[in-house]
Parts: C-alpha cells; structure tokens; sequence
C-alpha cells in the first residue's frame, strides 16, 4: 500500500476524544463493561480500530496519524501520577516494589521460554523466540522494533519487524480486556476492599461521583496544570542527564519522578499553598490524559499488521495469556499479600506483561473506578513497568538472540 491518508494532529486528537466518549457512553449503558471492569478507551479505541482498518482495506491507502497530543496527554499523566506520591506511600511501597520487580524477571524468563519453544514448533529460528515473548509483550511495539534488527541479522528471518509489531499489537488488545475480569474474580472471591475506602481517589473518580465532586474551577485547574507543566520541564532536564549517565529511558519516566519530587518538596516548603495532590482537579486531568491517550493509542492499532502471520501467533499467544492470567491469579496476588492492593496490581500486571504501562494503569483505573481507591498501587507498577523491566528485559532478550 502507498500513499497514505495522513491525519493531522489536531483531528487525531480530536478524533481520539469523540473514541472515548463512545466508549464511555457504551460502558454506562452495557453493564457487562462496567462488571468486567473494560476501561473506557479501550471499547471505544477498539471500536474505532476496526472501523479505520476496514478503510484501509476497502480503499487500499493506510492511515497516517500524527501522535503529538498522544505523547502529551501520556506525560501529563505520569506527571499527574508522580504529584499524588506521598513518600509515606513510596516507603509503604518499598516492599511491593522489591517483590513486583522480582516477579517481572520471573514472567520476562517464562514469556521467552514460551517464545522460543513456539517459534521452534511452528519453523521459525530459535531467536524469534523473543519476538513472541517478551521483546513484544512485556517490552511493547518499542522493544519489538529495536531487537527486529538484531534477530533478523543472526537468525535470517526477514519479516522480523513485522512479526514483533503482529505480536505487540494482539498482546496490547488482550492485555486491556483481561486485567479487569482477573481483579473482578480475585476481588469478589476473596471479598475485598479497601484498607482506607474514604482516602481520596488519586485516579479514576468512582461512576456515583463524576460530576459531585467539591468545586473544581477554572483556578484549580490552572494551578494544577502549572504543577504538571512544571514537573515535565523538569523531566526534561532530568532526562537529558539521564542520557548523559548512558541510560535511555522513556521521557514519562523523569517526568515521574519531577512530579514525585515537586508534590512532596512544595508542600513541605509552602505549608499555606493550595493543595494540588489529590485534589479533584488533578483527578479531573490525570483522568483525562489517561482517557485521551489510550483512546488515541488503540484507535490507531494497525490490524494489517497482523496479516499472513496467523497462525503461530495466535496459539503462541494463547499460551502466553494463559500463562499470564495463572501468573497473577495464583503466584502474583497471593506473593503480594492476597489483599486489594495485590488484587489492583494484578490488573495492572495483566496489562502490563501483555501490553504496556498505559494499558495496566488504565486497567487499575478501571478497578479502583468501581472498587475503591488504591493509590500505591499507581506509583509501585510504573516504577517497575518503566523503569526496571527494560534493563533486565534488554539482558535476557540480548542472551537468546547470542545464544
């Protein structure tokens, strides 16, 4: 296919906001949505997906978004997550931490055996294995991209990026449709709840609220959006350093982190200054970014992608779903305490060992929407999932494809 329909960023931003409002009004009206606890973007994103690949088809041109506001609206959250970190919970969640990193090395190991031996039963070169594994799933379309090169080189396997950019983009549509129905199983299993119900909600306002909650003005807002601002100028900065120290991490990361540190330094300094940590503005935006990002995110999925590929993929990805939901359900939630906390993070998990980090934190959104609130549970995952995972997946992956 050639010449392409190119989507400037202003309409995909545009476009994204009217997929979101389509998946919220289909999750307020069809109650299997809200029970199985799907986020909002993603019946929506979905929705949209198919429709722009039946487009492609029918027309022969694909679809060029640009994704400017998408990678903004991503940023704003990570820096909208970083302000509601208090460092009482960064200490409550040093334990979680440790044990959620050890798991990832345990699911990035067992994903690449899984990889491996598929790619073998079905003729592929041993080192495609990663690209059925984790280089795709827990690493996402990124790290997919950037070993295609590597494994082709040693292995002969020419459509490599093809085959890493097929399975990414299934592994991100399960993960957004299986984290919710794990939480919804463990949750009312174990009848779970909320160690503090009342504590703010740091995302996802519950359903029974939106539209209640005490004054959010034209102010808040802006003194919110001047606190994330702030934190994504730092990231920056920050970032720029990082790079210098011969690390690369993805720019939300820093940004994290400038947020983490402003909502903890400003207050401790301004004792008298409006509060913007966990206040219903922030809650507000860092819905909305979410929301917006992971609209656009998967409204764009290219399904063409997945082409000629059928087969091996979809078998190879059963068992890694598989082996995914037995993970968080009977390794993951009980090894993190068998509580709510450990229940929201296997949501996120699900998403995240299938997807990527947006994908488990609109999953935990959708569980604390209906559940509760859990807010160390939203610093803890992207710390691993952003931070962590991409060092010790890079080992493993680079081990396989030297082997």
């Amino acid at each position: 296919m050639d010449n392409p329909f190119f989507v400037p960023d202003m309409l995909t931003a545009t476009l994204g906001f009217a997929v979101f409002l389509l998946g919220a009004r289909l999750t307020r009206k069809v109650a299997f949505l809200r029970e199985f606890n799907i986020p909002e973007p993603v019946t929506g994103g979905l929705i949209a997906a198919a429709f722009f690949g039946l487009v492609t088809y029918f027309t022969g041109r694909p679809i060029q978004f640009a994704m400017e506001s998408r990678d903004l609206f991503l940023v704003l959250f990570f820096a909208s997550i970083g302000l509601n970190a208090r460092l009482s919970d960064l200490l409550e969640g040093g334990k979680p931490l440790v044990l959620l990193l050890i798991l990832t090395v345990l699911t990035i190991v067992i994903q690449d055996v899984i990889g491996v031996v598929g790619a073998m039963l079905f003729g592929f070169p041993m080192q495609a294995g990663v690209l059925f594994g984790s280089a795709s799933l827990i690493g996402g379309h990124g790290t997919a991209i950037a070993w295609a090169p590597d494994v082709a080189e040693v292995s002969g396997l020419d459509n490599a990026a093809e085959l890493g950019v097929a399975v990414a983009t299934i592994g991100l549509v399960i993960a957004a449709l299986i984290g919710g129905p794990v939480a919804k199983y463990l949750i009312e299993r174990h009848d779970l709840s909320p160690r503090r119900p009342d504590e703010a909600h740091t995302v996802g306002l519950p359903f029974d609220k939106e539209g209640h909650q005490s004054p959010i003005t034209h102010i808040s807002l802006m003194r919110v959006m001047l606190a994330l601002n702030i934190a994504i100028v730092g990231g920056y900065l920050l970032s720029g350093v990082i790079e210098e120290a011969g690390l690369k991490l993805p720019l939300f990361v820093p940004c994290l982190i400038m947020g983490i540190l402003i909502g903890n330094i400003v207050p401790a300094l301004f004792p008298k200054a409006p509060p913007i940590a966990r206040t219903p503005s922030l809650s507000v935006i860092s819905d909305f970014c979410l929301g917006a990002f992971l609209a656009i995110s998967l409204m764009t999925l290219d399904f063409a992608s997945l082409q000629g590929l059928g087969l091996p993929i979809f078998v190879i990805l059963a068992a890694q779903t598989v082996f995914a939901v037995a993970f968080v359900t009977f390794v993951l939630f009980p090894v993190l305490g068998r509580g709510y906390r450990a229940a929201v993070l296997a949501a996120g998990f699900g998403g995240f060992a299938l997807g990527a980090t947006p994908t488990a934190i609109a999953n935990m959104t959708a569980v604390t929407k209906r559940y509760g609130p859990s807010p160390i549970a939203f610093v803890v995952l992207p710390l691993v999932s952003a931070f962590f995972v991409d060092i010790a997946n890079a080992i493993v992956i680079q081990a396989i494809v030297n082997f």
